[in-house]
């Protein structure tokens, strides 16, 4: 990145959820970090600006170069695949115009034309109609960009969270905690908290089993597969701890012990971070990070919300630090 505000790609999600709406408040709050170009329908965004009663400008363009990035408007690679707005429901052809705004991303961040990609929220229901085989952003974004080894990463606060897996069954998870499966994920963990500024990073290995194990009273899983992991990876230079019994390793990392936790499967990480992320109220504020990747992309850690769609109601906060999170990766990438 050579310019004075990265260029974020911005995909609108899906058009029948809050992802317009996220978008059009949250763009005022990044002008000043960040030129935010939103790549979607510029129909659905005006109408998103409406509901939301924002003084705000639709920009339509057909190339992010001819983009303002003026205070008070919203500029939209404009990809006009919206027909008619029907909000909350799930239709194949909404499904098809989500995936079409995140290809035209990918795109434009391997082109250089953009700094990153943040995205809005599609519906898997949608865009399994629409003959897509993927769970949702992160295996096309990975398959896209030829990539083999990626995470997730969640960040809520001062908890960051990575994870050995995701969206597969437990006990699926559970046969996919190896050796090689969790030194990745400490490798990629450390790359992405140097990719977010942290210099010296420190990472927690939650064990999978209670107690990480007990020492093999309640499973050999941690000292045969953990264990070994963790010490591949020190040896490798990586500032790595663990396995840490998973019931007290998040709220150390909270207070600061850490600067993020490596989980085992989905839930074992999800759980605190969203438990932290709405303790304030019912606005959840995380992000989702996808870490290994050649282009930076973040996204809002929260679903198309349907059932309040078109209200004008749903936070902008998770969609804010999206943004914050992509522009400190860029900042720091550059450095």
């Amino acid at each position: 990145m050579t310019r004075d505000r990265p260029i974020l790609a911005v995909t609108m999600g899906d058009p029948a959820g809050v992802g317009p709406e996220v978008i059009a408040k949250a763009v005022p709050a990044a002008h000043e970090r960040a030129r935010a170009v939103v790549v979607g329908d510029a129909d659905v965004m005006a109408a998103a600006v409406e509901v939301c009663g924002m003084d705000l400008s639709v920009d339509r363009i057909a190339d992010v170069s001819a983009a303002r990035f003026a205070p008070g408007t919203v500029p939209v690679l404009d990809l006009d695949n919206v027909d008619t707005l029907v909000r909350g429901e799930v239709r194949e052809d909404y499904g098809a115009a989500s995936l079409a705004y995140v290809e035209r991303a990918i795109e434009l961040a391997q082109a250089g034309d953009v700094d990153a990609i943040v995205t809005a929220p599609i519906n898997k229901q949608a865009t399994a109609l629409a003959g897509s085989d993927y769970a949702g952003h992160t295996g096309m974004l990975a398959d896209y960009t030829d990539t083999e080894s990626y995470a997730m990463m969640l960040v809520e606060g001062d908890l960051r969270v990575t994870h050995v897996s995701t969206h597969v069954p437990l006990r699926a998870a559970c046969d996919l905690v190896t050796t090689e499966s969790v030194l990745e994920t400490v490798r990629l963990t450390d790359e992405a908290l140097r990719d977010l500024g942290v210099d010296a990073p420190s990472v927690a290995v939650a064990g999978l089993n209670p107690h990480a194990g007990d020492g093999g009273l309640l499973g050999d899983e941690d000292r045969d597969a953990v264990e070994p992991a963790v010490e591949r990876a020190r040896a490798a230079g990586i500032d790595a701890e663990g396995p840490e019994s998973p019931d007290t390793v998040y709220v150390r990392a909270a207070r600061g012990e850490f600067d993020c936790v490596v989980s085992m499967y989905h839930d074992q990480g999800h759980i605190p971070v969203k438990m932290l992320g709405f303790a304030g109220g019912d606005a959840v504020s995380g992000v989702n990070v996808t870490i290994g990747l050649p282009i930076v992309r973040t996204s809002v850690d929260h679903g198309t919300a349907f059932d309040i769609a078109g209200e004008g109601v749903a936070s902008e906060r998770s969609m804010v630090e999206a943004v914050d999170v992509a522009v400190r990766m860029c900042e720091a990438r550059d450095r």
